[in-house]
Parts: C-alpha cells; sequence; structure tokens
C-alpha cells in the first residue's frame, strides 16, 4: 500500500520516505485484530502500535502539507445514530488526511425514520461498496452486533453506556506524549462513571498499560461493582486529586439519566467542581484532562479547563493522528 506523495518539494519527500518506512517497520509486528470494537478486545501489543503509528501521524498533520494517500482506495462510512461534533469532526478529518473517500450517515432525516432496521441500513450502504463502517450507536453492543453480520470491517465510535475505544486510546496517547510511559502512573477518572462510556475505556486502556486507576464521584453515580475491575474508589473528589497525577474529568450525562442521582447540579458543583484555586492547593503539578464537551461551571471551572495543568486542546488534535493510526492499521488487514 503507498503511503507517501512525491512532492516537487525535496524536503517533503525525504520526510514521507522516513514515514514510509517508520510505517512499514511497524507493521512487521502485524495487529491481527480485525474490527475496533472495544479495548477489552485490544492487546497491550495491539495498544501500544496504534500508538506509535499515531506519533508518526502526528508529525504528519503538523507539516504544511497534511495528507497522505495511504487509503486512497479505501471508502469508508461514518454511520452515526447519536449526535457528535468532536468525534465525528476527528473521524472526517483523519479520514480526509488519509486520502479515503469518505461519506457520512446521519440518522435524523433517514429511513431509520420510516422504520428501516441497523441491519438493513448497513447493508445498504455496504452495498454501494464501503469498505469500513465508523458507527455510533446508542445501543450496548450494535457495533458487536454488526460484526457478526457484515464483512466490512467496523470501529466503534461509541456505543450507548458501554465503550468509546478510540477516546480510550487518544487519552493513553496524550498522557504518554506529556509525563512519558504510562505504567506506574496514578490516574483518577471523576464525574459520572455509571452512564460513562469513556470511563469503562480508559479504565481497560490505563490498566494495560501499567497504570493505577481511581474512580471518584457520588455514590449513586459509580457503578455497584466498578472495584471488580481492580480500581480504587474515592468519595471526596480533594482526597482524589491529591493522589492522583493526572485527573481525567467526565461530565454529567444528564441526557442519559432517567432518575435523579443527585439533588441539583449545583449541589454536585459544590462537592465535584473542580477549580484552579483546588489545584494550586496540590504540593504537586497535576494534568488534567477532559473528553468533552465540557460543561463549564459544572464539573470544571472555567479557569481550570483553560489554566496551564490543561491538555483538553492536546486531547482534541492528538485524536485525528490517533484515529488515522486506528483506521491505517486496519486497512492495512486487506492489504
Amino acid at each position: 500500500m503507498r503511503i507517501y506523495y512525491q512532492p516537487k518539494n525535496q524536503s517533503i519527500t525525504q520526510k514521507n520516505l522516513q514515514l514510509a518506512t517508520k510505517l512499514r517497520n511497524l507493521q512487521k509486528s502485524g495487529l491481527p485484530m480485525k474490527h475496533l470494537l472495544g479495548i477489552k478486545d485490544v492487546s497491550l501489543a495491539e495498544i501500544q502500535q496504534i500508538l506509535d503509528t499515531a506519533t508518526n501521524f502526528k508529525e504528519v498533520i503538523n507539516r504544511p502539507i497534511k495528507k497522505v494517500p495511504s487509503l486512497r482506495d479505501i471508502t469508508i462510512a461514518n454511520v452515526f445514530f447519536e449526535n457528535s461534533t468532536r468525534t465525528r469532526l476527528s473521524f472526517e478529518l483523519a479520514q480526509k488526511r488519509l486520502s479515503a473517500d469518505v461519506i457520512n450517515f446521519s440518522a435524523s432525516g433517514s429511513s431509520v425514520k420510516k422504520g428501516e432496521t441497523l441491519l438493513d441500513t448497513v447493508n445498504n450502504i455496504l452495498a454501494m461498496k464501503v469498505d469500513m463502517i465508523v458507527m455510533r450507536h446508542s445501543s450496548v453492543g450494535a457495533p458487536h452486533f454488526l460484526a457478526k453480520h457484515i464483512k466490512a470491517q467496523i470501529v466503534n465510535a461509541g456505543d450507548g453506556t458501554h465503550e468509546h475505544p478510540t477516546q480510550a486510546l487518544l487519552d493513553s496517547f496524550s498522557i504518554r506524549e506529556k509525563l512519558g510511559d504510562l505504567a506506574g502512573r496514578k490516574i483518577a477518572i471523576i464525574g459520572d462513571i455509571l452512564h460513562s462510556r469513556v470511563a469503562l475505556s480508559d479504565i481497560l486502556a490505563f490498566q494495560k498499560l501499567g497504570a493505577e486507576v481511581m474512580v471518584c464521584g457520588p455514590i449513586t453515580l459509580i457503578p455497584r461493582y466498578i472495584s471488580q475491575l481492580g480500581v480504587k474508589v474515592e468519595l471526596d473528589v480533594q482526597k482524589a486529586l491529591a493522589w492522583c497525577e493526572v485527573a481525567n474529568v467526565l461530565r454529567i450525562q444528564l441526557e442519559r439519566q432517567q432518575i435523579k442521582y443527585f439533588p441539583s447540579l449545583r449541589e454536585y458543583t459544590l462537592y465535584y467542581g473542580i477549580n484552579k484555586a483546588m489545584l494550586d492547593r496540590l504540593d504537586k503539578p497535576i494534568v488534567l484532562m477532559h473528553p468533552g464537551p465540557i460543561n463549564r461551571g459544572i464539573e470544571l471551572a472555567s479557569d481550570a479547563a483553560d489554566s496551564e495543568h490543561s491538555i483538553i486542546l492536546d486531547q482534541v488534535e492528538n485524536g485525528v493522528a490517533v484515529r488515522m493510526a486506528v483506521l491505517y492499521e486496519l486497512a492495512n488487514q486487506n492489504s
């Protein structure tokens, strides 16, 4: 598979040749997975290979010429049954940076509203000679169901409250970029653990990379059996911040809550909201993360989100490089 152009600028040509060599060397170790359905199914070696490949692609997206023709023969459909901004745009930009043909599908205004089934919808898309599906769905296990019934490769862009594997990979990449190896690092995930698909994927990814993980939030928003995953549980946010080196803050997902899990947003902010004054009181610097969207003034004050502790915008940038790596590695299973 060709992965570089031959531009007139000789220095750009040399960089692309170097990139081609690096990616070929990474491919020698092989990436056996056909789909990316969840971090649970991904080995440590596969995670590390994706992160290493993403390192090379981050160099690409910071060049004047940001495209490589790695996937120019591949057609990818972004099939989103839930609203999304960052994830959808990040995937689409990653696909275009790799020169793939891209089609976008949204459930609103589609035949899904007329009663068409998920499988019929996807099969109709595949009939247009699509090679890969990136899918977000509100139902847990929807990508896994499709993987059993269609031949195309599937990337899970979030399924209900289950997993969001590419977010966990970009979070891991961002921590590695900031602090180096994750092994032995202390990472706290703070907020609505119960309804978050990011939380589970992050826990699994961080643990596979050797980090210690703590979850923190109101007892009503912490899954009952979370300790079986080998994580620490803390109900006091100040103690969690004092323990950790990295704080990954999650928003309250009111759209997924069928009952009230705490008296009010004001009370949640009073006990679990993080501001810069709290970070300044710590006797150490910590790294502050958030998968977005941020509810400013609720889980994070603006002075914390925009502080020197924050790598939130780095996460957004790294998301493109990591998703380029995922798409590239999966596409190479058919090359």
